[in-house]
């Protein structure tokens, strides 16, 4: 009997629901849809192609492109054929590229464009171990002996049959290793964290248990699947329940693909929520009269509706009809105009989100659900469940799982989600995992209702030059909370007082000039912009401690990016990298008295 991974979920989804959509591609503007069993039929392929090509039990093959049918099929192949998948974010360098690929001794990797290519055949001769690039459907194959069209790799699939490709799903073990996901890297180069079958398929049971996902349900597949809430998402959920995924057609789609396709469940990293808030405000701010106090009326009625279903709680009879009556003259228009017309969860994790922003979207009657967990434990270690939701935290501990604190506040996971360890890295597995618990490196505490609450990064704190400890990341979220600021990094160890460096929206920076007709120049040489960013952080010192506040600020020309080296590709911030990038500003901002 085989054992309960997700490849084996996957064969049984061709059985029980052969004809029903397991995902859909848009071609010539039409969403085509691709039934369980031609799915199942794709992923099997690609085993019997990669085991042709002489791929081992054991082995590994690296993805890089966008999210797509090719990338999840090729990353399930070798899963199947008893390897492990290894993503690789598009926005990577061609040198970072080089460093997963062969850190994870990568037989073969699939690219979705001559772009990528391009960075492999950039440091191919750092690249010994790899054997074979695969590209996407539709992408033209390089004159290269290792380059393999998608065609021709599918046509490899003729020379193993279905027996042996079976015993292989038949051979693999709860303990064995089904995807490395490698870390952003914002302290170093990424490590590789092995995950098991057994994490993947209890996490993706886990999963749908906390959103409610059934057979019925969709989404659409967009961020990054190198990171692991994707790939659960896109990937292992589907598998295990038979919902449905849409592949976005691109980054710059998504707001149109979420109108066409109505997801019911959505996920979304802050600065996608940043985003959809910025838009919404400012479209709304344009209604008057009679049109803004129906939605002013509107937005206390869904505030006070879910203010109790958060508690678990229905609103009463007078209440219920207010929001029936609500629903009718503003979110049954307004939730479609985003996409989430149809969506019964919405969802949130991968770094902070402002309570505000929390706020905001519960007066539209668009709940967000916020989620924290890490790589480390496969996705999940706390959550806002439906009618167990405390904006400003991220949760209680989730079923299974045991969460505690260490004697400094760190956050201590135990449970079936907890990694097996780095890749070909005893001595961080060694400090990582101890007495059976995954230390996360993230300091928290519980509030007196069982929530957690997270404070800091123990790596990411700052001592004074007066010995004061100060977590920065809250401080930061308070900045970020105006529509104004984008990034802000709080500078100050072993400094005498803090400073802050900050980067500005520029759709909002816009939208502020035009208002007060003032011309748009460089973001740090407007003096009314300075003025408004001042009163930003004088509101922000109201609110802490003196040792806390910020003494100085400095308003960055430029945003952080990925490209610029200041993100990761999960889009956190490398606090190294910019504190090196902008040593000149900082300096600057204690030289003068």
């Amino acid at each position: 009997m085989r054992a309960d991974t997700i490849p084996a979920r996957l064969m049984q989804q061709a059985v029980q629901r052969p004809h029903a959509p397991a995902y859909y591609t848009k071609h010539g503007g039409a969403w085509r849809a691709t039934s369980w069993k031609a799915y199942v039929r794709e992923i099997r392929r690609a085993a019997r192609a990669l085991l042709a090509l002489g791929f081992e039990p054991g082995g590994k093959v690296a993805q890089l492109g966008f999210n797509c049918p090719e990338w999840v099929i090729f990353h399930l192949g070798a899963m199947s054929a008893g390897g492990a998948g290894v993503g690789v974010y598009t926005t990577c360098s061609a040198e970072e590229v080089q460093y997963v690929v062969h850190h994870s001794e990568a037989f073969a990797v699939f690219l979705d464009s001559p772009e990528q290519w391009a960075k492999i055949q950039a440091q191919r001769d750092q690249l010994p171990l790899l054997e074979y690039a695969v590209m996407a459907r539709g992408v033209a194959a390089a004159d290269d002996p290792m380059v393999l069209s998608w065609d021709q790799f599918d046509a490899k699939a003729d020379e193993v049959d279905d027996a042996t490709l079976d015993q292989h799903l038949d051979a693999l073990a709860p303990e064995g290793l089904a995807s490395l996901i490698y870390t952003s890297g914002t302290t170093g180069p990424p490590k590789g964290v092995m995950l098991t079958h057994d994490n993947l398929a209890w996490t993706a049971g886990l999963s749908q248990s906390l959103v409610g996902t059934n057979e019925n349900d969709c989404g659409l597949s967009y961020l990054p699947l190198s990171h692991i809430a994707e790939q659960t998402l896109t990937v292992y959920v589907p598998a295990s329940v038979g919902a449905s995924v849409y592949y976005a057609e691109s980054l710059d789609k998504v707001a149109d693909n979420l109108r066409e396709i109505q997801p019911t469940t959505f996920f979304g990293v802050p600065r996608i929520w940043e985003k959809f808030y910025t838009a919404v405000s400012a479209k709304l701010s344009e209604a008057a009269g009679v049109k803004r106090s129906i939605l002013d009326w509107a937005r206390g009625v869904a505030r006070q509706v879910h203010a109790a279903r958060n508690r678990g709680r229905e609103p009463g009879p007078l209440l219920a009809v207010q929001y029936k009556l609500a629903d009718r003259l503003v979110f049954s228009k307004l939730k479609p105009a985003l996409g989430l017309g149809r969506t019964h969860m919405c969802v949130s994790g991968a770094a902070p989100i402002s309570k505000e922003i929390l706020d905001f979207f519960a007066s539209l009657d668009i709940v967000i659900h916020e989620i924290y967990g890490q790589s480390e434990d496969s996705g999940p270690t706390t959550f806002n469940a439906i009618g167990q939701t405390k904006f400003g935290t991220v949760g209680v501990p989730v079923p299974g799982v045991d969460v505690a604190l260490g004697d400094d506040g760190e956050i201590l996971v135990r449970g079936k989600n907890v990694f097996a360890g780095y890749y070909k890295d005893q001595a961080a597995t060694a400090e990582t995992l101890r007495d059976g618990w995954l230390h996360s490196g993230d300091l928290g505490a519980f509030d007196s209702d069982g929530f957690l609450v997270i404070t800091g990064r123990k790596k990411e704190i700052i001592i004074t030059a007066g010995g004061k400890n100060i977590a920065p990341k809250n401080i930061e979220a308070a900045l970020k909370n105006s529509q104004l600021i984008n990034e802000a990094v709080i500078i100050g160890d072993r400094r005498k007082y803090l400073t802050a460096l900050l980067t500005l929206d520029p759709d909002a920076v816009a939208g502020f000039c035009r208002e007060r007709g003032i011309a748009l120049g460089p973001f740090d040489a407007i003096p009314e912009l300075r003025a408004a960013v001042q009163e930003i952080v004088d509101e922000v010192n109201g609110h802490l401690a003196q040792v806390e506040t910020v003494k100085k600020f400095t308003i960055l020309r430029d945003d952080f990016s990925v490209a610029g080296g200041e993100l990761t590709p999960t889009l956190k911030v490398r606090r190294s990298v910019v504190s090196e990038l902008y040593q000149t500003q900082i300096e600057a901002m204690y030289a003068e008295p």
